[in-house]
C-alpha cells in the first residue's frame, strides 16, 4: 500500500513552490510599495442538536438501524496574513463534538488543523493546503488522517470561475489496521456566478483510487456535485439557503469474501440549509440531510435521514 516515492515527490513540490514564493517576495515588493494589510483573524461558534434516523459510522460501513438525537458543537479558528500583494498564508483549526443521548459508544469529537498557501497570478491562482484531521470515538482513538492538495484556479469569463485540484491523502484506523489507506484524486470544480455571491451554481468531479492495507477494501470512485446557493434579504437581514445534491460510484477491485463478489456501491447524498442573522453576529441554521446507499454489501447497505438546528456567533 504505501507509496514513499508518491509522499516524497509531492512534499519536494511542495518546498520548491514555497521557495519560489519566497524568492518572489522582495521582487514584488519592490515592484509595489504600498502597505500590507495586517493579519485578520475570525472565528465561529455553534450549539445545536439534531435526529439521525440511522446512527452509523461510515468509514467501517457500520449502521445501527436505529435513531437517536444528539447534541452538536463546533468552534471554528482562522488567521490569514499576506506575505506580499500576490502571496497569502492562512491557518485554521476547527472543533466539532456530537454527544448522542443513547449511542454513547459512537459519541464522536474530531480536531481539524489546517494551512493554506496561495498566489495570485493575475488571471491564475495557484495555492496548496495542508490538512490533518484527528477524531475520536466514545473518547477513543479512531481516525487519524493527513491531507495535502495543490491546486489552481482562475475566472474563464465574467460570471465563470473553475478550480482544479489534486488531493493525496493517508488514512489509519485505530485497531482495523486493513482499513489504513493511501488515496489519490483529482477534482475539478465549475462556478456560475448568476448574481455574484449572492446566488451561484457549483457543479463538482472528482475520481479517487484509493489503496488499502487489505486488497478487499482498495476501490476507484467517480463523484458528481452540484450546489445552489442563494442569499436573501429578509426583515433587512441576508439570509442564505443552500442545496445541495452528492453522487459517488466506488467500483471495489477485488472479490469481497462474505458476498462472493465485487463489491459495488452508488450513494446518493442531498442536503438543504438555511442560515438566518438574528441579532448582531449571530445567527440560526437549520438543515435536513437525506443519505442512500445502495450497497451488494448487505452492512453498506441503507439509507438515513438527519433533522437538526443550530445557534452560531461569529466575530
Amino acid at each position: 500500500m504505501a507509496r514513499p516515492a508518491l509522499t516524497v515527490s509531492i512534499f519536494c513540490a511542495f518546498a520548491a513552490w514555497i521557495a519560489t514564493c519566497l524568492l518572489a517576495t522582495p521582487v514584488l515588493a519592490q515592484q509595489k510599495n504600498n502597505t500590507l494589510a495586517p493579519a485578520q483573524y475570525s472565528a465561529e461558534v455553534g450549539l445545536g442538536g439534531e435526529y439521525d434516523s440511522n446512527v452509523s459510522v461510515e468509514e467501517v460501513d457500520r449502521a445501527t438501524n436505529q435513531g437517536d438525537y444528539a447534541m452538536t458543537m463546533d468552534v471554528g479558528l482562522e488567521a490569514q496574513k499576506e506575505l506580499s500583494r500576490t502571496i497569502k498564508v492562512a491557518a485554521t483549526y476547527d472543533f466539532s463534538q456530537v454527544l448522542y443521548k443513547e449511542f454513547s459508544r459512537v459519541d464522536r469529537q474530531t480536531h481539524i488543523l489546517g494551512t493554506d498557501l496561495a498566489l495570485d497570478l493575475d488571471r491564475v491562482d495557484t495555492g496548496i493546503s495542508f490538512y490533518y484531521i484527528n477524531s475520536r470515538l466514545d473518547n477513543d482513538k479512531f481516525l487519524e488522517l493527513y491531507r495535502v492538495s495543490p491546486s489552481v484556479s482562475g475566472f474563464l469569463a465574467k460570471k465563470w470561475f473553475a478550480r482544479g485540484a489534486y488531493v493525496y491523502s493517508n488514512k489509519s484506523i485505530e485497531n482495523r489496521p486493513g482499513r489504513d489507506a493511501n488515496t489519490n484524486a483529482g477534482e475539478v470544480d465549475l462556478y456560475y456566478f448568476h448574481r455574484g455571491l449572492r446566488s451561484y451554481f457549483n457543479l463538482g468531479y472528482r475520481y479517487k483510487d484509493e489503496d488499502a492495507d487489505a486488497n478487499r477494501l482498495d476501490y476507484t470512485s467517480n463523484s458528481l456535485k452540484l450546489r445552489y446557493i442563494h442569499r436573501f434579504e429578509i426583515f433587512s437581514r441576508i439570509a442564505k439557503l443552500e442545496l445541495a445534491w452528492r453522487y459517488e460510484d466506488r467500483n471495489y477491485s477485488t472479490i469481497t469474501p462474505s458476498i462472493g463478489e465485487d463489491r459495488d456501491d452508488q450513494r446518493h447524498r442531498w442536503r438543504a440549509d438555511f442560515e438566518m442573522p438574528i441579532i448582531g453576529r449571530s445567527a440560526v441554521q437549520v438543515y435536513y440531510g437525506y443519505a442512500n446507499y445502495d450497497s451488494n454489501y448487505p452492512s453498506a447497505d441503507y439509507t438515513q435521514n438527519l433533522f437538526g438546528t443550530r445557534f452560531l456567533y461569529r466575530w
